[in-house]
């Protein structure tokens, strides 16, 4: 699973994809979760894509250049200290899409 976190400079969303990927080590899966700006959501090789609450704005334009999933986090994500509420809200995110794609099956 290859994971995109977006904010405007890149900073932020570092802080976010450390800590999801620090999880998801904790919890035994081989994610990678990487930092980027809006640009980045096009043409990447990610699975999904988490999008800082401050770009909720962008998020149609986001959605048009990526061919992936893409969400915005919640406010108060950076609080997220440890990572697994990012976690717990990827692991839902990606059981919507499954169960999604079976019902359309």
């Amino acid at each position: 699973m290859k994971i995109l976190v977006v904010c405007g400079a890149g900073a932020s969303s570092t802080f976010v994809a450390q800590r999801l990927r620090r999880a998801a080590s904790d919890a035994g899966l081989d994610w990678d979760a990487a930092a980027g700006m809006e640009h980045s959501a096009t043409g990447g090789d990610h699975d999904l894509i988490l999008v800082g609450p401050h770009l909720a704005d962008r998020l149609h334009a986001i959605r048009d250049a990526a061919a992936v999933p893409v969400v915005v986090l919640p406010e108060d994500v950076f609080a997220d200290r440890d990572g697994t509420r990012t976690l717990a809200l990827v692991r839902s995110i990606l059981a919507d899409a499954r169960n999604t794609l079976k019902g359309t099956s």
